[in-house]
């Protein structure tokens, strides 16, 4: 991905090294299912059960200096949330007439406090409606190398646009709507209905991909594959053999694998948010 030298976002909070309380954040298998239920979610963390274990090694109020990576990696996000400024801003002037508040990205290590209860490393990268802020320790970034065999700058920057996709799913009623029908089906319902809300922000981040290459040529040979597969990798089913040894599909939350890298590349290819509202019309079964 082209992103060196570009425009670097100021709606950046750095709570790295700040210890929010009152959360353990584990490994293992339990932080792996945690993680499962959780991830790339709109949903309250703070309403997951924590891994049990040691803290995060962040003394309350003390914050550690940075290594190089740690900041190049802040830099690295920071442009990526230019970039969907830039398009999201543009979209919704020329094709909503509205104005795209931007959201604000916080940057944590080990926990931390959220408008949607506490922020755990556990849970992976996540959007809190409550106050529009999109939170990831980019220590995501090594799992997402590391466990999920999801490798490459595109592959993030693909996590950070997954997260604003909410964003926009906030801003234009969605999230607010699904949630409070939510409250009023069944847990299975209830799941389906998130299954769409997450395949939808997949969409919207491809709608991102495709108009940010087209106002910038961000994309080089092979950063939509490292796209796709870090889509895939996030699936419910291959999230839930590799943390259990079973699929429940009833159970689904975000989607297939090939749900997720379908609805991924069907925004890139289209770059039309007219077809987002395809997955709410659709049957279950046909997403």
């Amino acid at each position: 991905m082209r992103w060196m030298g570009d425009r670097e976002s100021s709606n950046i909070e750095d709570r790295r090294g700040i210890s929010g309380g009152g959360i353990a954040a584990g490994g293992g298998i339990l932080g792996l299912v945690v993680l499962v239920i959780s991830l790339l979610t709109g949903h309250d963390p703070g309403s997951l059960p924590s891994p049990g274990g040691s803290d995060s090694g962040n003394a309350p109020g003390v914050r550690h200096t940075a290594s190089a990576k740690e900041e190049e990696e802040k830099k690295f996000v920071a442009v990526v949330l230019a970039d969907t400024e830039d398009v999201w801003q543009a979209l919704f002037r020329q094709q909503l007439g509205k104005n795209y508040p931007v959201p604000t990205l916080t940057l944590f290590s080990g926990n931390s406090q959220s408008g949607c209860g506490f922020a755990s490393a556990a849970t992976g990268p996540f959007y809190c409606p409550n106050d529009r802020h999109v939170y990831i320790d980019l220590q995501f970034f090594d799992e997402l190398q590391n466990r999920f065999h999801a490798a490459g700058d595109f592959a993030q920057a693909y996590v950070v646009a997954h997260e604003v996709g909410h964003h926009v799913q906030k801003l234009m009623g969605i999230l607010d709507q699904v949630h409070a029908k939510e409250r009023q089906v069944s847990k299975t319902e209830a799941n389906q209905l998130s299954v769409r809300t997450e395949l939808q922000a997949d969409f919207l981040a491809g709608v991102w991909a495709h108009h940010a290459q087209k106002m910038k040529n961000i994309l080089e040979p092979g950063d939509l594959d490292e796209a796709l597969r870090a889509a895939s990798a996030v699936g419910d089913d291959r999230l839930q053999k590799q943390g259990r040894g079973y699929v429940v599909p009833d159970s689904f939350t975000h989607g297939t694998s090939e749900q997720r890298a379908r609805w991924f590349r069907l925004g890139f290819d289209t770059g039309d948010l007219s077809k987002m509202t395809e997955l709410f019309n659709r049957s279950y079964d046909s997403l």
